[in-house]
């Protein structure tokens, strides 16, 4: 009966997201701020700000990123989210935060990360010249899941 079986065993999805954690707070993407005390509450859901960067037309905002992890990460993507009052008008993002974005979905990856996905979204943004909404949005706001993976994306323009 060795001690390190106590009912404070971490979950290998749970050890990946510490660990992962870790290297975020030390070294985050660039314009993304990770608010240490939000981290320690819950392994499962993270919520980050993004800056928009210099010099794109997101400049000067900044958004609340939420992640939630579900048991089988990494093998199974996160729900990544824009929540808050500032949701950046993006033809990818709807006006209910969700993110037509294939890595959340289709194109996840165990290789990629919580920086990854940062870093991927702030070139999303960043990469944007015309801020407007995605042409089925109150459609779709209307008729989607709360959970964004569970939406069937089409992914229109690889441009974007």
């Amino acid at each position: 009966m060795s001690s390190h079986h106590s009912r404070f065993t971490c979950s290998p999805a749970q050890k990946r997201l510490q660990k992962e954690l870790v290297s975020l707070i030390k070294e985050p993407p660039p314009g993304v701020i990770i608010d240490g005390e939000s981290v320690g509450q819950s392994l499962d859901l993270l919520v980050l700000s993004i800056n928009g960067a210099q010099g794109t037309i997101y400049e000067g905002e900044q958004f609340q990123l939420q992640f939630r992890f579900g048991p089988k990460y990494p093998f199974d993507s996160p729900e990544v989210v824009f929540v808050g009052s500032e949701i950046p008008v993006h033809p990818h993002v709807y006006s209910n935060g969700h993110i037509c974005l294939s890595i959340l979905t289709d194109d996840w990856s165990p290789a990629l990360s919580i920086f990854s996905v940062c870093v991927s979204i702030i070139s999303m943004l960043s990469s944007c010249k015309e801020k407007k909404r995605p042409p089925d949005d109150s459609m779709y706001v209307k008729t989607c899941s709360k959970n964004p993976k569970k939406t069937k994306w089409w992914y229109h323009d690889e441009e974007v």
